[in-house]
């Protein structure tokens, strides 16, 4: 049995966030995907910070290049799920000192990449020597509080849905850690969606914008811990009938007697929206994001429960976390 060490990055932020001053009237709680403060003319600035660590956040055989473009959209998957366009983009490096030039070049082209994708501008940032390579991601963004999409705002009877499958990615870390062999195909897609994932912005503005849906969360952790955190925020349950796998994933688990809903539910760092809407709106929404999915719906009873024809289990409340053993 693996021991388990460390306050965990929940604990610690709960911590620190315990101890700050609250800003009165604020638009968001502490916890939500992203930061807002209201600008005047119903607007909001929205605000997210996120951070990329070399030891912990670059998995093997992903350049330079590769890792700061995640990092930029890890920020703006977060804007995504609230329904709010990058304008902005800032970042602090904690560099190494024997990176070489074409390392900085890498890095550098990189965030240029990550926000030129989604409409942005790197407008600056600082630099700093670290011992570990940080790469640390401010996006900002600005929209009209009646279209920001909350954490904790789902309603009982809701549909949940994902804006598309899961379980490449944590097939492409097993594959590049692990050396799991997988076809070829298969491997390519996999690998591809661990070193160059996607933000669903155009999906979150779409469904944001026309409000369709009553909460929204991006899945970077999980789909499971996603669904636990749209469950404590807004106090309802969800029961799952269908998994959101990959169909070839699915069917690479199938084949070594591996259990395809770990991939669906424990991988992490696909940068899916999981939204709940009014069982009503689906089909509206579903035009507007062909690629949306319904997997289950919102319940009185404050459970995660995975449903298989006759059989019901408990999805846990798992997924990465940091400063914490595994």
């Amino acid at each position: 049995m693996s021991r388990r060490y460390g306050l965990g990055e929940r604990r610690i932020i709960e911590i620190i966030t315990n101890l700050q001053k609250k800003m009165p009237n604020s638009p968001l709680p502490f916890g939500d995907d992203v930061s807002a403060t209201r600008i005047g003319g119903g607007r909001l600035a929205v605000l997210k910070c996120d951070m990329l660590v070399g030891m912990t956040d670059i998995p093997k055989g992903m350049s330079l290049r590769q890792a700061s473009r995640k990092a930029v959209v890890a920020s703006i998957s977060d804007l995504a799920s609230k329904g709010v366009k990058p304008t902005a983009i800032m970042t602090s490096l904690g560099l190494p000192r024997n990176l070489s030039e074409n390392n900085i070049r890498q890095i550098a082209s990189g965030l240029n990449s990550g926000a030129t994708e989604y409409g942005a501008y790197v407008i600056g940032g600082d630099t700093n020597e670290s011992s570990d390579l940080i790469i640390d991601v401010f996006a900002f963004g600005v929209c009209m509080e009646k279209d920001l999409v909350r954490r904790g705002t789902a309603e009982i009877g809701d549909v949940v849905a994902v804006t598309g499958d899961f379980g490449l990615t944590a097939l492409g870390l097993k594959i590049t850690q692990k050396n799991l062999d997988a076809p070829g195909k298969l491997r390519n897609e996999a690998t591809r969606a661990l070193f160059m994932p996607k933000a669903r912005l155009m999906e979150g503005l779409a469904l944001a914008r026309s409000h369709l849906i009553t909460s929204s969360i991006d899945s970077s952790d999980g789909l499971a811990w996603s669904l636990y955190e749209l469950s404590r925020s807004g106090k309802v349950g969800f029961t799952i009938d269908t998994v959101p796998i990959h169909q070839g994933v699915k069917e690479f688990a199938l084949k070594r007697g591996l259990d395809y809903s770990e991939f669906a539910f424990y991988g992490g760092e696909e940068y899916e929206l999981v939204v709940t809407m009014n069982r009503e709106l689906y089909n509206k929404a579903k035009r507007k994001v062909p690629s949306l999915k319904p997997i289950g719906r919102a319940t009185r009873n404050q459970r995660l429960i995975l449903r298989s024809g006759n059989r019901i289990r408990k999805i846990e409340p798992r997924g990465y976390e940091h400063l914490i053993g595994p």
